[in-house]
Order: structure tokens, then C-alpha cells, then sequence
């Protein structure tokens, strides 16, 4: 009897719960999209993000049902005492460098207005703020059996840890609608133009297309083009980069299936980006340097991430394990019959 007493009033003090760390992360996402609205109107690369506040309240709206049980724990957490001391230190790690690295970044913002360090300090540390402040929030426990996910054995089924997963995109994503730093950025479209600009002109030879390579600009002819900084693929690598993360978020629910999908929406923005300079070299190459410019060039920079999130929908159905059950099972019993299996 006192045991059921200590769980129905452990229950009845968990209804009283609110998810007050949510609420007081919403009001940060306000400040970062202030932020960041300067650089989605400055720079093309980042105007996807006028796109991450919808999808992040679509995904918190979603979510807000499997929030709301993580603040009715019943029993003892399955987390082994060692194992948290050590979410509990790094979950005070976070939330104390989340704090310093915001507070770095508004008033590195506050005296210099909107640059690059200042909005990734700010979307670093509201980051760190929120994952920190919900984990605290959330009461120790084991999520209720009538949640989908208490299914799952272990640490998986934790309530402070499940809180935190489902607030992973909400988070970690306007890291990535935040421009990054210009040292960081530039070293990286260097990088990707160095390679696009080698993969064509090697394609090119081995067709028997005569082409004459200068750092980064291909001399054809009828003309040369040059494969400029925006061409390079760091504008397409930074939308589709926010286009499987998103998918990953809605449509997987496991870590590494997520972590794989964002891995693929990067391969496709270069494969895809590549396709691009190949096609729009071959045009120049066939019509002159002219024919590339305006619309046709734009057009086939907003196919590149039209393209990788046809790709990324169409890789969905393998990371579904009974897709691949079906699909390597010689004879599906029951398909004859209409019967429907699993």
C-alpha cells in the first residue's frame, strides 16, 4: 500500500509539472530569429532559414504530447546511478557553457552588431541552454507505459533523455541556419571548388572535349566559365544539410538512422552540385559562356535542392527494416490471398 501511495502521489505531483524550460527556450528562439533574419536577407546561402522557425514549431507541435509525458515519470529511472552522475554533469556542462557562449554572442552583438561569431555563439549557446535546462526540468523516472516508446529497454525509455532527443532538431538546427565562420566557410568552399572544378575538367578530357584549366576557370571554345565561390556547392551543401536533418527528425526514429540520412543529404548536395557544373559546363561548351548566365544558371542551382530531397524521400524506405524483410523474402505468404503481413 505505501508503495502504491508513493507512486500515485509521485504521479499526482508530476500532473502539476509544466514544461517551463520549453517555454522560456521558445522566447530564445525569438531573439536567435532576430538574429538571424539579417543573414537570411544578405546571403542567398542561408535563406532557407526563412523556412526553420515553421518547421521547428511544426516539429514541437508534433512532439508536445510525448513532451508532456516525460513530466509524468513513473517509477525509478532505468539509468544505472554511475551512468547518471554522468548525464547530470554533463547536462550542468551544457547549460553552463550555453549560458556563457549566449552571453558571449549578445554582447558581442550588442557592440558590434550582426556578424558571423556573434549569431554562432548565439545558436551554439542556445543550443547548450535548452538541451541543459530540460534535462534538469524533466523529473528522474522512467517514461509512463503509455507512451509508444516504453517499448524500448534501458536507458532508451529514461524520461529526461527521452525529453531531451525530442528536442535534438529544435536545438541543435539553427546552428546550421546561422552563417558560419568566415575562416570555417571559406576553408570549406575552397575545398569544394577545388573538387568540382578538378572532377569536371577530368570528365571533360576523357570525353575528348579540349579544355584548358587556370585555377578555377575553364577555358572553352567558345569562351571560358569560371567556377565561382557560389557555384562551389556550400550554398546547396548548407540547404540540403537543413533538408535531411529536418527528414531525419520527422521521419526516423533512431539515432543512427538520423545521423546516416544527414551523411546522404550532404553526398547528394556535392553529387547533385556536380551534375550542375558538368551540365552548365557542357551547355557553355555547345552555346558559348553567354548561355549560362541568368535564368538558366539560377534555375539549376534551386534543382540542386529540389533533386536531393527527391532523393532523400526516396531513401526513406530503407532504413524500414521490414521494407527490407519484404523485399528479400522470396515469396511473401499471403500476398494471393490479400492477407496483409509484417
Amino acid at each position: 500500500m505505501s508503495g502504491a501511495g508513493a507512486t500515485r502521489q509521485e504521479t499526482s505531483a508530476g500532473t502539476g509539472r509544466f514544461p517551463s524550460s520549453v517555454v522560456v527556450g521558445v522566447a530564445y528562439m525569438v531573439f536567435l530569429v532576430l538574429d538571424q533574419i539579417h543573414w537570411w536577407r544578405m546571403k542567398a546561402d542561408y535563406s532557407f532559414g526563412w523556412l526553420v522557425p515553421f518547421f521547428v514549431g511544426y516539429l514541437l507541435f508534433e512532439r508536445w504530447p510525448l513532451l508532456r509525458e516525460c513530466y509524468l515519470p513513473t517509477g525509478g529511472s532505468p539509468v544505472s546511478p554511475v551512468g547518471r552522475t554522468g548525464l547530470t554533469i554533463l547536462a550542468g556542462l551544457s547549460l553552463a557553457g550555453g549560458l556563457g557562449l549566449f552571453a558571449m554572442g549578445a554582447l558581442y552583438r550588442a557592440g558590434a552588431g550582426s556578424t558571423q561569431p556573434g549569431s554562432l555563439a548565439l545558436a551554439a549557446g542556445f543550443a547548450g541552454v535548452l538541451l541543459g535546462a530540460v534535462y534538469f526540468d524533466v523529473p528522474a523516472g522512467r517514461v509512463p507505459r503509455t507512451s509508444a516508446q516504453t517499448a524500448e529497454p534501458g536507458w532508451k525509455s529514461d524520461a529526461r533523455l527521452r525529453a531531451v532527443g525530442l528536442l535534438l532538431f529544435p536545438a541543435l538546427v539553427w546552428m546550421i541556419s546561422a552563417p558560419l565562420v568566415s575562416a570555417v566557410e571559406n576553408a570549406v568552399s575552397l575545398f569544394l571548388l577545388r573538387k568540382v572544378v578538378v572532377v569536371v575538367f577530368s570528365i571533360f578530357s576523357f570525353l575528348g572535349c579540349p579544355l584548358v584549366q587556370e585555377g578555377n576557370v575553364l577555358l572553352l571554345p567558345r569562351g571560358q566559365v569560371g567556377v565561382a565561390e557560389a557555384c562551389s556547392g556550400i550554398r546547396s551543401l548548407t540547404g540540403c544539410l537543413f533538408a535531411g536533418s529536418f527528414l531525419a527528425a520527422v521521419f526516423l526514429d533512431r539515432f543512427w538512422k538520423k545521423i546516416l540520412l544527414v551523411v546522404a543529404a550532404m553526398a547528394f548536395a556535392f553529387l547533385t552540385n556536380l551534375l550542375r557544373s558538368l551540365f552548365l559546363t557542357g551547355w557553355a561548351y555547345a552555346y558559348g559562356s553567354e548561355a549560362i548566365e541568368g535564368a538558366l544558371h539560377d534555375a539549376t542551382g534551386y534543382a540542386v535542392l529540389g533533386l536531393t530531397c527527391l532523393g532523400l524521400f526516396g531513401l526513406l524506405p530503407l532504413f524500414n527494416g521490414t521494407n527490407w524483410r519484404r523485399w528479400l523474402r522470396l515469396e511473401a505468404p499471403g500476398l494471393e490471398t490479400g492477407e496483409v503481413t509484417s
